[in-house]
């Protein structure tokens, strides 16, 4: 192995925090890797980790050679970057992480039409809801849904977030047709809820057509950390639910469901789905995919049209 593969092991160690899951993200087991680091050390002939059973530091070497292993890195990358872009068709392999649902229902058709139109191109998709570190994690792109708030990143967008209030006909035939959004909060509702993310509030007008905002919390006694569970729970009629719309994977009435207070202003809390990358410079792999899902998605993305007359709702 070349001394420069042998410090990007260095780098994901640190970047890990252990060797198992710095091994586990390069597809070698435990010993192996530690061996390429030992190598390392003896090649460069200085300690690069403090080692003890269960854990490693950085010794003084290691922090100024972690310095400028991460510029060679970057230097190395830019240099295949722009190779890359000089290619008249995309190749090599591309590294995506994606929310479930979302990649299950939109990327994953996407990746299908991408390797048939491109068949030496090699795929890995990662789907989890959690948010990654995409340059730890040796991600080339990311689909995320959300606000922008990594500097370290670079994101083009793919489509604005669209939100509604959702019910089945038997929970309204159940509980009525609220009128207000005190009267929705009062009734059970599905709430999302994975780790550190719990969806449980929303911004809605207190009066039709109005743009004067309030945070409305809900109420509920089944909280999923899953999209598809969510909304079978919502067709089931245990509760009302406030989702993006592309939780839909057809058109709302096929679902059995309706949408609620259509006539209130609903916030988007300034969110949107981004393909994010870490590389100003993108590779031309990775600039096709995006163009892509963009094209897939379409403008307005086409889970607008599940729930008709959308660009009239909620305004």
């Amino acid at each position: 192995m070349s001394i420069t593969s042998q410090l990007r092991l260095f780098v994901d160690v640190v970047q890990q925090g252990s060797f198992a899951k710095a091994a586990s993200l390069n597809s070698m087991d435990n010993s192996s890797l530690s061996k390429q680091i030992k190598k390392l050390e003896e090649s460069l002939g200085v300690q690069l980790l403090n080692r003890s059973t269960r854990s490693f530091s950085l010794t003084s070497a290691g922090e100024d050679i972690l310095a400028e292993t991460y510029q060679l890195i970057d230097t190395l990358d830019n240099i295949q970057n722009i190779a890359d872009s000089y290619q008249s068709e995309p190749k090599g392999m591309i590294r995506i992480v994606s929310a479930v649902f979302l990649g299950q229902q939109y990327i994953q058709p996407v990746i299908t039409r991408f390797m048939r139109k491109y068949p030496n191109v090699q795929i890995v998709l990662h789907l989890d809801d959690k948010r990654t570190d995409i340059i730890a994690d040796h991600y080339d792109v990311a689909i995320r849904m959300g606000k922008l708030n990594d500097s370290n990143l670079i994101a083009k967008k793919i489509a604005n977030t669209n939100f509604a209030v959702i019910a089945s006909n038997s929970f309204v035939e159940e509980h009525g047709r609220p009128l207000t959004p005190e009267a929705l909060v009062k009734l059970p509702a599905v709430i999302y809820n994975n780790g550190n993310v719990c969806l449980d509030t929303f911004k809605m007008s207190h009066e039709p057509n109005s743009k004067e905002l309030r945070s409305y919390k809900m109420q509920g006694n089944y909280k999923v950390s899953d999209v598809r569970t969510l909304m079978g729970a919502v067709r089931d009629g245990i509760g009302y639910s406030v989702i993006d719309l592309f939780n839909l994977e057809k058109p709302i009435d096929e679902l059995g469901l309706l949408p609620l207070l259509t006539d209130h202003t609903l916030s988007t809390l300034d969110t949107g789905i981004y393909a994010i990358y870490p590389h100003r410079k993108q590779t031309l792999l990775v600039s096709e995919f995006i163009n892509e899902v963009k094209e897939y998605i379409g403008e307005p993305a086409i889970w607008e049209s599940f729930v008709p007359d959308y660009q009239l709702m909620y305004k």
